[in-house]
């Protein structure tokens, strides 16, 4: 091999530019995910502080998530009708005033508006961060850009109720949210100054697909609705029937609709035709629900199971973190060397098998096993998360990026509202009983382990090694890239 030759297939160098650009969307990004789950941890007390039963203080949580599933696609045709600056400082700007709401919320339902307020800023934020990276990365860069941006995506959601467990051990309920205030400051301000400004638009814009949006984003709260409701009163319940044929008719409607327009969709389901994204979604979907179900579930387990504090409980998820700020950079790193395929089914087997040991635990389990068992998931998800996005990128088209972002971050958030309205639902044993029990805890962590074991599936159907191409780019091995004329021209 010359020199020349070796040059191109070496790493393309991640340039100061890059970095920074990467460094000031890490700080908004970071912001929105660990503030999904810094109130996980302190559920109990705000259920003690408002007088609620679980069903209604989860949607604290939950309506969170879904407001973030609401948001991305809106978000990402604002991103191409306004520009990601102006579309980056709005999210911002909303986020901002929710959390600053939150704070002064008087009852459950002011609670959970204010969070939905803070989670549609959030979803703005997210995938203007992940569509402005990729197209700065390129593909010779995206895996190891790709394990960067991973930190808010994984790493945030974990340290979540480590934060929240230190602040209500420490100060009022309200910090869970005051302390957003002056991040979101700096990511505004850090914003302004380095990101360039937006460049005049050609053309006609492309029009919101209203009616998809009429569709989708009912659909999947209906569906997380009828989930929730059936933790109290079983799936027989009227509400929970309602709920369910209504998502299931609206999801249908959709899935016609998207097929059938000439406009972009909301959620363009043609993307769907390379095998390879239709596995990178499903894992991120998966990822989603049994990440969030995990970070729900075990400050409740240690407090209500094991006796412990609010903040013990956050310090004792301090290993699930760990494993997996040790496992983000490592796939980051190796993802453009071997691809997801690997990667992606070794990191499921590390979720499966901690989820495992919390199955079978009790009051008398010792803690050595069960912090064990965070660390191995934690590496887990941190194998699963990089390689799955950047596998998704090198799936589509480039003018494709946008929706791929749009689709990859609802099918994740929505696996999130999903995974943590189950483990509800099973915790409360199918409306059995209102108070969790030690039996429907160890029954709720093999929902992570279901999860997990589906995750192993969808990774052997990832891309596999990338090999470079003429140009030096790398492209996935086995998986051809979709045709242009599957994805609507953005430009």
């Amino acid at each position: 091999m010359s020199v020349n030759q070796a040059e191109e297939s070496a790493p393309a160098r991640l340039d100061a530019a890059l970095l920074t650009v990467v460094g000031v969307m890490v700080l908004g990004g970071m912001m929105s995910y660990l503030d999904a789950t810094i109130v996980n941890v302190g559920i109990s007390t705000l259920g003690g502080e408002f007088d609620a039963p679980l069903a209604t203080i989860e949607w604290v949580t939950t309506g969170y998530l879904l407001a973030v599933a609401f948001a991305i696609p809106l978000a990402s045709w604002a991103t191409v009708r306004f520009g990601a600056k102006r579309m980056w400082l709005l999210g911002l700007t909303l986020f901002l005033a929710g959390s600053a709401l939150c704070a002064l919320a008087w009852n459950a339902e002011s609670l959970i508006a204010f969070r939905i307020l803070q989670g549609l800023g959030g979803g703005m934020v997210d995938p203007i961060m992940m569509t402005v990276v990729a197209r700065a990365a390129g593909p010779k860069r995206i895996g190891r850009v790709m394990g960067l941006i991973s930190i808010p995506i994984t790493l945030g959601p974990v340290v979540g109720p480590l934060i929240g467990g230190v602040l209500l051990e420490q100060l009022s309920w309200q910090w869970l949210f005051l302390v957003n205030l002056p991040f979101a400051l700096a990511a505004i301000l850090l914003a302004l100054r380095v990101l360039p400004a937006d460049p005049p638009r050609d053309g006609t814009p492309e029009p919101l697909d209203i009616l998809g949006v009429l569709l989708l984003c009912p659909g999947f709260a209906a569906l997380v609705f009828a989930l929730s409701q059936a933790g109290a009163g079983g799936f027989g319940s009227p509400q929970v029937i309602a709920g369910l044929a209504g998502g299931l008719l609206l999801f249908t409607g959709y899935a016609f609709h998207a097929l059938r327009t000439a406009k972009t969709p909301l959620l363009d389901l043609r993307l769907f035709s390379s095998k390879g994204f239709t596995a990178s979604v499903t894992t991120m979907f998966l990822l989603g629900g049994g990440l969030f179900s995990l970070l729900f579930l075990l400050p409740l387990y240690y407090q209500d199971v094991h006796g412990r504090s609010v903040l013990e409980s956050g310090l004792l998820l301090a290993p699930l973190g760990l494993g997996t700020l040790i496992g983000m950079p490592v796939a980051g790193k190796l993802a453009d060397t071997y691809g997801a395929r690997r990667l992606v089914p070794t990191g499921a087997v590390l979720i499966a098998a901690g989820s495992l040991v919390f199955t079978q635990s009790g009051p008398d389990t010792s803690q050595l096993p069960l912090t064990l068992a965070q660390l191995a998931a934690g590496f887990g998800m941190g194998l699963v998360g990089a390689p799955t996005m950047g596998s998704a990128y090198r799936t589509v088209p480039s003018d494709a990026v946008g929706g791929a972002t749009g689709a990859i971050f609802i099918l994740n958030q929505i696996g999130a509202s999903l995974g943590i309205a189950v483990i509800v639902l099973i915790l409360q044993g199918n409306g059995t009983h209102t108070a969790p029990t030690v039996q429907s805890f160890g029954n709720a962590f093999w929902w992570p382990f279901a999860a997990a074991a589906v995750v192993f599936l969808t990774g052997l159907l990832l891309p596999g090694k990338p090999r470079p191409t003429p140009s030096g780019d790398p492209a996935p091995s086995d998986t051809p890239a979709p045709h242009d004329d599957l994805v609507p021209d953005r430009t």
